[in-house]
Parts: C-alpha cells; structure tokens; sequence
C-alpha cells in the first residue's frame, strides 16, 4: 500500500527506500545498484540512458519501478521511420464540431520507456529533446505541458549499431546518468531462473509503496540535504579536472557539476544523512559523467574506456577532510 506517512527527512526516505527496494528486488533479481541509481535520478528529477545487451532486465526494471511508485507508465519502441507526431500526439479532425482537437500521445505519461531511443531519426530526437528539457511540447504552436514527474528512461544497445543515429551531446547532456546495465553474478542469475521459470515477472503486481505527494516531499528532503563548501569545491575540482585530461577530448560541462551535486545529496539521504560526503560525490562520479565526457582518438585506440579515464581523474584530485 502506498505510503500515507510523510517523507519529512533523510532517514524516513532512506528507510522507505530500503521497502520499496526489497519489493523491487523480489522481482529484479541482481540489479540492485542500477534500481538504486534509477531511483536517485527520480529524487533529482533528472533522467536516465540505460545501455546494456537485451534480456539484463532493463525494460523489467524501469515498468516495475513505476508500479512501486504508484505513477503512470508508458512504452515507445523507437525505430528509423518514428516521427515526431507518433510520441507527441496530433491535431484530429472532428467533424461533428468542424475543429482539430489534440490527440496526445504515449509522451502523455510519468514515466517514460524509450526503448533503443538511438534508432530514432533527428527530428524525433528534437522532439525529445524539447520535452526532457522543458516538460513540454509544442504542437501548432501551442504548448502542452508534461506530468510534473515526467521522467525519460531510455535505453539503448551498445553491440547492434546497424540503422541507429548517435545522440546528439545536447540530448546526453540531458540524461543525469548512463546506467550500464551488465549480466547478474552467477547466483543472482541462478535465483532469477528458479523464482521466474515458470511465468514471466509481473511488474503490476507490486504494490505502491509511494504516492504523488510522498515523491514531491522526498524530493525537497533531497533539495534540503546540506553540502559543505569543501565538498563543494571538491565537486568542482574532479569537473575542472576532466577538461585538462590527456585522455579526454571532451571534459564535464557546468551542468555535469550541477547534476553530479544534486545527485550526490541524494545518495546523502538514502544513507540517512543530511550532509554530503566526498565518498558521495565518488558513488556517481562515473554514472553522471560517462556520457557527457569524449576520450580522445589515441586514448579509444588503446582500449581505454571513459570510465577508466574519470577514475583516474578520481585518483589524482586530493579529497577534503
């Protein structure tokens, strides 16, 4: 049953998180780190790039936590001929009363699923772009607004890259993390078949352990967590590092600073604090920046992947005491 009871502060919030994550995981087997970051980015009204093989539970993952949330969900498989209309909705005529009225579409929901987003052609990606940003969308010059939780969770294949477009950095940009999905360890994986031989998981038969106003109120616990200047200046100094980086063509924006502390405060009140440590800033250095940073030439030739660049950009930036 959804919770009546006020999330007030970062240890009520981290312990209904630990309720909500048990009911998840009874489901998602062995995804506990992508279901905890999933979650961050929704405390942060941010959204999230999910890239793994098929079958890692990706889609499982996303329909299960908005059924846990008590919010609406909605699924677009993204493919080259998708236009912009079949996710925004159009104007319909009715000719009973001579007008177009606006038909919304699958957009028209809290959470949405894009499935495999980088097969979508570049008006499309304008499109979302232009809702993920603004929580809007335009239609004859008119301006419809989004759910105020609309929130993307996009995926997207990293092996099968025949008749798919890169997304543009502006649209990355947008994305808070880039959760990578991996295959679960041998008992996870062993768990998984013996709880779902027989039947597929049923997301829908979790129940709401959240309603509306409690994610409102959870989000201001998280806007209220504290960060101490140092930490601060720590943030920014692993940011400003990335841009002088001899592996990195491309460092972190403003923004990717933005978003890292917002999310780092978020890590703070599921751990049932309302300060921000540097070992919270570390948990989601790699999910924030992993997208929005681009390795050089030399540095893709050698094998060198851009986790392993921001991980050294952690080794050499000293950290406040």
């Amino acid at each position: 049953m959804a919770t009546a009871t006020p999330l007030d502060s970062s240890s009520a919030l981290a312990a209904h998180y630990e309720t909500m994550r048990a009911a998840v995981s009874a489901l998602v087997v062995g995804q506990d780190q992508a279901l905890q970051l999933a979650f961050i980015a929704l405390l942060c009204d941010g959204h999230v790039l999910f890239q793994g093989v098929p079958g890692v539970a990706k889609t499982l993952l996303v329909r299960t936590l908005a059924g846990v949330l008590g919010t609406r969900f909605g699924r677009v498989q993204f493919t080259p001929d998708l236009m912009p209309s079949d996710i925004i909705g159009s104007p319909i005529y009715h000719a009973a009363s001579n007008d177009f009225r606006f038909r919304p579409g699958p957009i028209f929901t809290d959470l949405l699923l894009g499935d495999e987003i980088n097969r979508a052609p570049a008006k499309t990606q304008a499109a979302m772009l232009e809702a993920m940003q603004e929580r809007a969308v335009t239609v004859d010059g008119q301006r419809h607004a989004l759910s105020p939780v609309f929130t993307v969770f996009a995926t997207q294949n990293p092996i099968e890259q025949e008749g798919t477009y890169p997304l543009p950095e502006a649209e990355l940009d947008r994305f808070l993390f880039r959760i990578d999905m991996d295959y679960p360890a041998q008992a996870d994986e062993l768990r998984m078949l013996a709880l779902h031989h027989a039947e597929d998981p049923a997301p829908g038969s979790v129940a709401p352990l959240f309603t509306a106003d409690s994610l409102r109120g959870a989000r201001q616990v998280v806007r209220a967590i504290q960060v101490r200047a140092e930490v601060l200046g720590y943030a920014l100094n692993l940011i400003r590092a990335t841009r002088d980086d001899a592996n990195l063509a491309v460092g972190g924006s403003p923004r990717a600073g933005l978003w890292l502390v917002r999310a780092a405060k978020a890590v703070a009140a599921l751990a049932a604090r309302d300060y921000v440590t540097p070992e919270d800033v570390q948990a989601v250095w790699c999910p924030a920046l992993r997208h929005r940073v681009v390795l050089e030439p030399g540095a893709e030739v050698e094998g060198l992947s851009a986790d392993q660049a921001l991980r050294e950009v952690v080794k050499r930036v000293p950290i406040p005491h």
